[in-house]
């Protein structure tokens, strides 16, 4: 079946205008990519989204019979990053990083703690709903479960054409006709209008789910593990799909997710997260050849390779093993969060909170939160790191057998 890649605009007025590349007074379209230039890989457009310091606690409470604040759930303590016009941008880490809370943070699903979030210019953090009315048809979301994100009450129709109805959007030849021509945009049967979710597979369902954040052609769209649920199959038919959509139409992306390939297929500029802060941030090639953080590090050797029988690679990569797990969010370490699993970490690393800035022997935009960085190398060490105790033991014991 044909795929559609061109998408009518839903919209009438100087928003149709924009999504067409109107006359004047529209306000401005987003940069398509030129022929032969993949979207991800265009120069830099202006910025569209920035986070200055961005936090989120969430409150512990404890006590009986009145119950009071205890603590707080430090999920994002301080990010900053930025996402420019027809970018994609990975956020990558371990599980309850931070990731997904930051990624409901951008689109003011959640309410900040502190910090600032400007979207074109215009500060967004603590608009009102009235405020953000005319932003949320910018700003869409695809969430990491297919299953629970779709309402098992309602048709695929109404799914997809939801936004349109809440924004009182009819769109030429109207609604319906609009969501047939998305769902085929996506690799699904126009037919399937009429169907319910649970009449998909999980890889359908996260295409219904892209379908809807498309209806209001958006410029960003926030994709919180879009493919962490679905098989290895099938994750890679919705990654180029996105990329499809990312290249065609010109969409900024805030990719996050914690598997390391996947990101690196999609993304162009990569940001590693740890503990509620960004301790990397870089272009792709950077941040894994020549990876500064420890923690970075760390995440590399924990890819599996996979090599033909007898084949030429790229040669042995380093093997680093953490101990213990992550710290709590509600009591984390002071200065540096990683010094705790840190080979490097020394006295300065407890004290002084390492600043997210540019660190001698990088290229420009490479930035590391790290007061004694690595190498900017993977390649093998003349000794493993193995900070577990068990795991060195019993590696040890296996090595006299």
């Amino acid at each position: 079946m044909a795929e559609k890649t061109e998408l009518p605009s839903p919209r009438d007025g100087a928003a149709g205008a924009r999504a067409a590349g109107g006359p004047a007074g529209a306000p401005p379209t987003t940069p398509r990519p030129a022929d032969g230039v993949r979207g991800g890989d265009a120069p830099l457009g202006e910025p569209l989204l920035v986070a200055e310091n961005l936090t989120k606690h969430f409150p512990v409470l404890g006590g009986f019979p009145f119950r009071r604040q205890v603590g707080a759930v430090r999920a994002v303590d301080g990010v900053d990053l930025t996402v420019h016009a027809g970018e994609s941008f990975g956020l990558v880490g371990e599980s309850g990083c931070g990731k997904s809370t930051t990624g409901r943070l951008l689109t003011r699903l959640l309410e900040p703690s502190g910090g600032r979030i400007t979207y074109a210019g215009r500060d967004i953090t603590h608009a009102s709903r009235r405020e953000l009315a005319p932003v949320r048809s910018e700003i869409q979301m695809i969430f990491q479960d297919p299953y629970s994100s779709l309402n098992p009450r309602q048709t695929v129709g109404t799914i997809v054409g939801g936004p349109m109805e809440v924004n009182g959007i009819d769109p030429p030849g109207g609604r319906e006709r609009r969501v047939r021509e998305l769902l085929e945009t996506v690799g699904l049967n126009p037919e399937h209008y009429n169907r319910f979710p649970h009449e998909f597979s999980g890889g359908q369902r996260q295409r219904i789910g892209i379908a809807r954040a498309l209806a209001l052609e958006p410029r960003l769209i926030v994709a919180d593990e879009p493919v962490s649920a679905l098989d290895v199959s099938i994750q890679a038919q919705v990654v180029n799909l996105l990329r499809r959509l990312r290249d065609e139409l010109g969409i900024a992306f805030l990719f996050i997710a914690h598997d390391l390939a996947v990101v690196r297929h999609f993304s162009r500029r990569v940001a590693v997260m740890y503990l509620g802060r960004i301790v990397e941030v870089g272009d792709r090639e950077d941040v894994y050849e020549r990876p500064r953080h420890p923690y970075t590090h760390a995440l590399l050797s924990a890819v599996p390779e996979v090599r033909p029988a007898g084949g030429e690679g790229t040669g042995p990569r380093e093997r680093i093993r953490l101990a213990g797990d992550v710290p709590s969010p509600v009591d984390p370490p002071s200065g540096c969060r990683f010094r705790t699993r840190c080979w490097k970490a020394r006295d300065k690393c407890a004290e002084e909170v390492p600043a997210l800035a540019q660190t001698p022997g990088n290229r420009a935009g490479h930035l590391t939160a790290c007061h004694f960085p690595e190498e900017p190398t993977v390649t093998a060490r003349e000794r493993d790191v193995v900070l577990d105790p068990a795991l060195a033991a019993a590696e040890a014991e296996r090595g006299q057998e």
